[in-house]
């Protein structure tokens, strides 16, 4: 991924949250690969357990959790004061949660997840996080 560099500076973490197993732990190993660090999380509820977040990082989330909505657990995040940029992957979102979506500033990208989409996100996601 061009601009990314682990030698140079502090590995940036990856936050994943996906009830799928294979899905997640799919990311998790391909963003590893990229040089990432890498949380992973089935379901809200435990996301929203950690205290802190990376002041350099990265929310990869899936819009249906067992537990709630991935834009709902974003806006959890948002008011308690959590400002790491997001991802959210959804399959076929509808107009209502592109449109949600863009007003709380998040990328969505589709699944299937194919291709460099997600890490083009990611990428736009770290650069817009002010370096």
């Amino acid at each position: 991924m061009a601009g990314h560099s682990t030698s140079l500076e502090q590995r940036q973490e990856v936050v994943v949250v996906d009830d799928d197993a294979a899905v997640l732990h799919s990311l998790k190993f391909a963003l590893e690969l990229e040089g990432y660090s890498v949380s992973a999380y089935r379901d809200a509820a435990g996301v929203l357990a950690r205290a802190t977040f990376p002041e350099r990082g990265c929310l990869i989330v899936d819009y249906k959790l067992p537990d709630m909505n991935g834009l709902d657990m974003l806006a959890a995040l948002r008011a308690r004061g959590t400002t790491t940029p997001a991802v959210l992957i959804a399959t076929a979102p509808g107009e209502a949660v592109m449109r949600r979506a863009a007003a709380a500033h998040v990328s969505v990208v589709e699944k299937p997840l194919l291709g460099d989409t997600l890490n083009q996100a990611i990428a736009a996601a770290f650069d817009g996080a002010g370096r």
